[in-house]
């Protein structure tokens, strides 16, 4: 399957292998609607059969990452819908965290100036995050009178950056800094505003590169093996190398070894 890039409500460019993806609003500093959010679900769905892309790089646009969910398209609505109508919202917005992480491709998010509330929980499901100095980033759920367990920010946030910082963030929704980010680990590196593009595109083309059957396993177990004890875990990696020493990436690694050759891996 050929991944569809004639999308309505956000940017999309697919070359080499590497899909860029970015909210088109920057005037508004690239809030999500209604409609975004659901595209942009049904993208990441139909991501898991898409051959022609290995990686993706969800990226800034117009010096901003994303200011979260529209106050007039979507927080003025809220406050007059009925609970069946709110669950649906919220299961909706956790649909696209959940299809962000199975989506079977290496994500990485290019974050510079504001990345709040559900743009900082897009950066979070993402696999790799890289940030510019004017980042900042604030899941600041409890400022607008909503719990900080937003999206899976209180199951995803801790795993990465620890309990207590999740903690602190989550409860206060103050923002993070660039150099908190980094120093916590939520951020990958940290690179001037002008080379942001260009570092996640090398990343994203460092991955791209690889054996993508292999990178498309590495994702699905970093998330499955959340909930698994050390020896379910143990089996499940067992089985799915057993999986990935049937592909030819495989021998392919290994008479370029033998050759004293680069492999140049093909993805099956």
């Amino acid at each position: 399957m050929t991944m569809r890039t004639d999308v309505k409500h956000f940017k999309c460019e697919i070359e080499d292998g590497i899909a860029t993806i970015a909210l088109d609003r920057p005037e508004r500093k690239n809030p999500l609607t209604f409609d975004s959010y659901a595209e942009l679900r049904d993208w990441f769905r139909d991501l898991v059969y898409a051959d022609d892309v290995n990686a993706v790089v969800f990226a800034s646009n117009g010096g901003n990452f994303s200011s979260g969910g529209d106050v007039h398209d979507i927080i003025g609505p809220l406050t007059k819908m009925s609970m069946k109508e709110l669950l649906a919202f919220t299961r909706m917005t956790g649909d696209l965290v959940k299809a962000i992480v199975n989506c079977g491709k290496p994500v990485i998010a290019a974050i510079d100036g504001v990345c709040v509330g559900a743009g900082a929980i897009i950066a979070m499901a993402s696999d790799l995050r890289i940030a510019t100095p004017e980042a900042k980033c604030a899941f600041l759920f409890t400022r607008v009178g909503l719990a900080g367990c937003d999206m899976g920010a209180c199951a995803i946030l801790p795993r990465i950056i620890g309990q207590g910082r999740a903690a602190e963030l989550l409860y206060t929704g103050r923002s993070m800094n660039a150099e908190e980010g980094a120093n916590w680990g939520f951020y990958n590196s940290v690179v001037p505003a002008d080379e942001l593009d260009a570092a996640a595109e090398k990343m994203a083309s460092r991955i791209a590169a690889g054996p993508n059957f292999g990178n498309m396993m590495t994702k699905t177990m970093l998330a499955q093996e959340w909930s698994m004890s050390i020896e379910q875990a143990i089996e499940a990696e067992a089985q799915a190398q057993a999986i990935c020493m049937q592909t030819a990436d495989f021998e392919r690694a290994f008479n370029a070894f033998v050759a004293k050759e680069k492999p140049v891996f093909e993805g099956n």
